[in-house]
This record gives C-alpha cells, sequence and structure tokens, in this order.
C-alpha cells in the first residue's frame, strides 16, 4: 500500500512541478524579477528532483527496508514542502524572517532522506536483485 501511495503523491508533486514551471515561465515572467524566477525554478527543480525519488521510494519494494523507506519519504514530502515551498513564497512575496529560516530545514530533510534511502538500501542486503 505504501508503494502505491508514494507512486500516486510522487506524480502528483511532479506534475504540480510541470505546471508550477509552464506558470512561472509564461505568467509570472513579466512580474518578477531575473533573480526571482531563479529562485522560482529552483523550488521547481528540487521538488521535481524528489518528486521522483518519492516514485522511486514507492517502486523499490523490498529493495529498501521498510522502517527507513518511509522515513526517507517522509523526508523528502516534508523537504519538498520547507524547501521548495519557501522558496516559492520568498519568489512571489518576498524574503522575511521566518520564512527564510524555513528553506534550510527543508535541505536539511533532503539530506537527511537521501541518507536514510542509503540505510534502507543497506538493511535490505540480500543482493542486488539482478
Amino acid at each position: 500500500m505504501i508503494g502505491r501511495t508514494l507512486l500516486v503523491v510522487g506524480a502528483i508533486l511532479a506534475g504540480l512541478a510541470v505546471a508550477l514551471g509552464a506558470f512561472a515561465a509564461h505568467a509570472l515572467r513579466e512580474r518578477l524579477t531575473v533573480a526571482e524566477l531563479l529562485t522560482f525554478e529552483t523550488a521547481v527543480r528540487y521538488q521535481m528532483y524528489h518528486a521522483i525519488g518519492l516514485m522511486l521510494i514507492g517502486a523499490s519494494g523490498k529493495r529498501l527496508a521498510a522502517p527507513w523507506r518511509g522515513r526517507a519519504a517522509l523526508a523528502f514530502f516534508l523537504g519538498i514542502l520547507c524547501f521548495s515551498g519557501s522558496l516559492y513564497w520568498i519568489a512571489t512575496m518576498g524574503a522575511s524572517k521566518p520564512i527564510v529560516y524555513v528553506t534550510p530545514l527543508g535541505g536539511i530533510l533532503f539530506l537527511l532522506g537521501w541518507a536514510m534511502v542509503s540505510v534502507a538500501a543497506w538493511q535490505a542486503g540480500g543482493g542486488d536483485g539482478a
């Protein structure tokens, strides 16, 4: 069940990244500065990377140990919310004291997520599946 859920959530987040990227390229081009557009594009790019990561975790089956698999997925999901979400906010609404601290928290969650994927793969053991 977790695999299918992660595939669905990852696909929704990937599709949303495409939509937000198109929105920025067309609707925001005249409204944002070049720096703000680059910030928005960074948010889209990292959202897409980690949406694909969620789908890969979902498709991994028993190749990733269950407890770490779920933790990694949660870290990616929360990382998208914190990192990409705060960058979307900063690009469109401006930087404010509280929001600028959310971005690095999202980055840390991404790093923790990738570390947990590696632990999950190591603990699953049992050969390389080839």
